[in-house]
């Protein structure tokens, strides 16, 4: 149920409020929504807003592991038809003879992942909230005040109601207010490079392969939608970015072609441009009293492998696990045991990925010969190693390690 405004003062009663109406924050209400907890999601935005063509360009890669958490949650079934299936993965270093190739046959007959417009997963989302009575969505709607104590918590908006909740998920992004309140540090910094996105139709099929190049300014990569169109995702010095984007339209597509090569035909620009700064920010950690952090609240990272919101869905996945769990027994959905297994389950995954997103800027991102005649090295001796190859494959995939129910596929 949706809801745009109210009588300031009302107050609202849930089991679990999720601040934030960004990607993670919407796929973790339809979760908890599914197993029947009581749940109000507070989206600064309205849905029709962020449904519109021009309100996110961007796409995200929505790796397997990923997609199993958007079924269980009743999501999957309405992005299912306008998701590109990525078949192949190419990864090269600049124009170096040396490369490893994914193939999704050494594992089985799926997908690697998906290509899915946001637009198109806000859309989905918001079909599937509207199907669960136990969800209650407030948008347009802000936050003024979260107060949390061992009895509760209260979320105070910027209208003067008052929600009380056992649990306050803060998935309300990088600047995140449950965290500042929390007084949770982070650890971050820039990498100096901004992000180009932009979708493009090409002339020839791209056969469900995406390509990540390595540039001495960063990645570019290209992966492969529904038809013959792809999302290009182009990591370029913060310095030189603003003059790409200023660009003719004629002078930018000659900019991708000598980037992308020939292989794809004529290609021109579907949309709009955009771009956003790259940097890392981890939480020091994803728990406080009756608050946990899930997506960039906890975790923002470079999108050199695509993993952003695959890992803040891994988040969805676990502490729905645990909440669910909880209140199918009776008891207390936000208490410190709850937090504290989500916390164990999911820190180290957390921290160990982006410990490798930001070695592979740092080891990418450079033309230095030594270290590029070792990198290159190192690829042809993986595309060269079946064992590590698939490992490589599983990881990305997000089906390794202690997974939740929902990332294997089971019902919460």
């Amino acid at each position: 149920m949706a809801e745009t405004g109210g009588d300031s003062g009302t107050e609202l009663r849930t089991e679990v409020v999720v601040v934030g109406g960004g990607l993670a924050g919407l796929s973790l209400t339809c979760a908890l929504g599914s197993a029947g907890v009581p749940v109000i999601c507070i989206d600064r935005d309205s849905p029709a807003l962020q449904s519109g063509s021009d309100f996110d360009i961007r796409t995200t890669a929505i790796a397997y592991g990923s997609r199993q958490i958007l079924a269980g949650a009743g999501v999957w079934p309405y992005l299912d038809a306008e998701a590109g299936p990525i078949l192949e993965i190419r990864v090269a270093d600049n124009h170096a003879p040396l490369f490893v190739h994914y193939d999704h046959r050494d594992l089985g007959d799926h997908p690697l992942g998906w290509i899915v417009d946001n637009r198109v997963i806000r859309a989905g989302v918001f079909r599937r909230m509207a199907e669960l009575p136990s969800v209650t969505h407030l948008a347009p709607a802000t936050v003024k005040r979260v107060d949390r104590s061992a009895s509760g918590a209260t979320v105070v908006l910027g209208d003067d109601r008052v929600i009380r909740a056992r649990l306050v998920v803060g998935a309300d992004g990088r600047g995140s207010l449950c965290r500042r309140s929390a007084g949770i540090g982070v650890i971050s910094w820039a990498y100096r490079q901004t992000a180009i996105a932009c979708t493009i139709q090409h002339e020839w099929p791209h056969r469900g392969v995406a390509i990540e190049r390595f540039l001495p300014a960063g990645p570019f990569a290209v992966l492969p939608m529904t038809g013959n169109r792809a999302s290009i995702v182009w990591s370029e010095r913060a310095a030189l970015a603003p003059m790409y984007l200023a660009l003719p339209e004629a002078e930018f597509v000659e900019e991708l072609r000598r980037r992308i090569g020939d292989h794809l035909g004529q290609i021109r620009v579907l949309g709009g441009r955009s771009a956003y700064p790259l940097s890392i920010l981890f939480a020091e950690r994803q728990t406080d009293t009756r608050l946990a952090l899930v997506g960039e609240s906890a975790h923002a990272i470079h999108p050199i492998a695509g993993q952003g919101l695959n890992m803040g869905l891994r988040d969805v996945a676990a502490l729905s696990e645990v909440v669910v769990d909880q209140f199918r027994l009776g008891l207390d959905v936000g208490g410190p045991e709850v937090l504290e297994r989500f916390q164990r389950w999911r820190r180290f995954d957390n921290m160990l990925l982006a410990a490798v997103c930001d070695s592979l800027v740092h080891l990418f991102s450079n033309d230095i010969t030594p270290v590029r005649l070792a990198r290159d090295f190192g690829l042809g001796v993986v595309n060269q190693l079946p064992v590590l190859k698939k490992f490589f494959m599983r990881h990305a995939m997000g089906v390794v390690g202690d997974l939740p129910r929902l990332t294997r596929g089971e019902r919460l």
